[in-house]
């Protein structure tokens, strides 16, 4: 299993991406952890590559101006996961197969009952508040 984060790069495709000097406590998606006072950051939109066609969904996300951390992990951010969350899984066409709430500790169990199915290429990772994408994993 592969973890999957947002690059900062990515911010660049995004002509209306705001700059912010100062943003503490926001969640990067770059390292999955949340700003420090001292970091610049990108708030910009972002479409997650797992999902196509009328599954493609776009919605705001900050990354580090410049991430210090990694673009992928081997193993689920444990700080991340400490509330409930929103698991859903897409086949290779890129169409929604399933979705479950997940409760904290039970991710990796879900996870990889998600991926017990051979259809299914992808799962996201999102807040169940909101639907914000944290995000991907796929298989290795």
């Amino acid at each position: 299993m592969l973890i999957h984060t947002v690059s900062p790069d990515a911010s660049f495709a995004d002509p209306g991406r705001e700059y912010r000097a100062s943003e503490p406590g926001v969640p990067l998606r770059c390292c999955l952890r949340k700003s420090l006072a001292d970091e610049p950051v990108w708030l910009f939109r972002y479409s997650p590559p797992f999902g196509a066609g009328p599954y493609a969904e776009t919605g705001p996300v900050f990354t580090h101006v410049e991430c210090p951390g990694g673009a992928l992990l081997d193993r689920l951010p444990v700080d991340l996961l400490n509330n409930p969350r929103i698991l859903r899984s897409y086949n290779a066409a890129g169409q929604i197969h399933d979705g479950v709430v997940v409760e904290p500790g039970a991710f990796d169990r879900e996870i990889e009952g998600l991926f017990n199915d051979p259809s299914i290429e992808a799962v996201q990772v999102r807040s169940v508040s909101h639907g914000c994408f944290f995000f991907g994993v796929t298989r290795d």
